[in-house]
């Protein structure tokens, strides 16, 4: 091919892609090419702060909130209850590196766990059940998963797994592997990978500035169950499949979850009104206090010496239970610096609520079985209604209250 041939064929090659480019734009509107998800949502506290952020659900000021949440404990007008019960828990990864804060969607979970991810960096994972039926609730920055999380996840029955990939070296830290092994991939795990757009979006203006793009995957609650029902067949029934050998019929996802004990009646608060510790040693950055608030009934969070807020509510975190759960950990394991922890078993647990602090113990015989508190006499705890707050920690840890 001569000189002259190589030059029309280069022009024609830029001309077409000029085109190409030209007709994208005007047939495409930009905007849904980077679609960003507002940030304006706040955790609504009235009935009419719900109204005016477009709640999902009409419902009569009058009705009477009656119904108990499975999870929180919290109780919830029968609207309500007969929305998420034609649902079944979102369990959302969602990372706490300093580049990543504030998260958006944390105070409106049900329960959270918080672990160790990798190299002192700690990792959330919240469920978003009841309180997230009145509003479409943003998720970010969604992050990857790891093996003791997804254990215990599978202590809520199938729920839906929600993250950005995983650990998946060769060895007990390979999480992908475990989601297979368990019957999870393509079902009730909800992979980015397997899913991307308009499900999970790239939001790089989360925050208003720039950062690493791994810190900026978002998604929402109802995208999340508009995929699985839409997608997977996967709503409050578990669709019949096969794993391996063994068949599974479709099972209802109240019918095998047992909730927690709530208390029906508030204690006088007690003394314990400071609590703190740290993930590992000199790591500042993950650090975390609560102090009670008496006047609300909750421990507000503190983190690497700030309030932890909400991107979503703009307003600092809290729950009505916070449980430092104890218990063995192992790491790093490999050049990742991936960690591991005991999730099975028994161990020592503090569960602080109403300004008290009890001395318990914690429980999850398989992975299949939820994770339960008992005192030290054997009975089960009664937790205060709202949101816990499960951090896991090694049992070496010092904790301050």
């Amino acid at each position: 091919m001569n000189k002259k041939s190589i030059i029309v064929i280069l022009v024609l090659y830029f001309l077409s892609a000029a085109v190409s480019f030209g007709a994208f734009a005007v047939l495409v509107d930009p905007a849904s090419t980077v679609p960003l998800l507002g940030n304006n949502q706040q955790t609504a506290e009235t009935e009419e702060e719900v109204t005016a952020l477009g709640a999902l659900l009409d419902i009569d000021p009058s009705e009477p909130k009656d119904q108990v949440c499975p999870l929180n404990g919290q109780l919830y007008t029968m609207t309500e209850k007969k929305s998420w019960e034609t649902r079944r828990p979102l369990a959302v990864m969602i990372e706490n590196h300093p580049d990543a804060r504030p998260q958006s969607g944390l105070s409106d979970a049900d329960i959270v766990f918080e672990a160790l991810a990798e190299g002192g960096v700690t990792r959330f994972m919240g469920l978003f059940y009841c309180d997230a039926q009145r509003y479409d609730i943003t998720l970010a920055p969604v992050r990857s998963a790891r093996s003791y999380f997804v254990d215990w996840a599978s202590g809520f029955n199938f729920p839906l797994y929600v993250h950005v990939g995983g650990a998946n070296l060769p060895g007990p830290a390979d999480a992908l592997g475990q989601i297979g092994d368990y019957g999870w991939g393509l079902e009730n795990d909800l992979n980015q990978f397997s899913i991307g757009y308009p499900t999970f979006v790239r939001n790089s203006n989360r925050l208003g500035k720039d950062v690493a793009t791994e810190h900026t995957m978002e998604s929402s609650t109802e995208k999340l169950w508009t995929f699985a029902a839409e997608n997977r067949d996967w709503t409050n029934i578990a669709p019949a499949r096969r794993i391996g050998r063994l068949s599974y019929e479709a099972t209802d996802w109240k019918e095998d979850f047992t909730p927690w004990i709530f208390q029906d009646e508030v204690p006088a608060d007690g003394d314990t009104t400071q609590i703190s510790y740290e993930f590992w040693d000199g790591y500042s950055q993950y650090a975390v206090s609560w102090k009670y608030n008496a006047e609300v009934k909750m421990y507000e969070r503190t983190m690497a010496n700030e309030k932890h807020i909400d991107l979503n509510t703009e307003k600092q975190i809290k729950a009505a239970n916070v449980i430092v759960l104890l218990t063995a950990e192992k790491g790093p394991i490999d050049e990742l610096k991936h960690m591991l922890y005991t999730t099975t078993g028994t161990g020592k647990a503090l569960v602080f609520k109403n300004g008290e602090a009890i001395s318990a113990r914690w429980s999850k015989k398989t992975r299949q079985d939820e994770l339960t508190f008992t005192d030290n006499k054997g009975n089960d705890l009664e937790l205060a209604r709202g949101l816990t707050w499960i951090s896991v920690v090694d049992t070496a840890t010092d904790v301050e209250y």
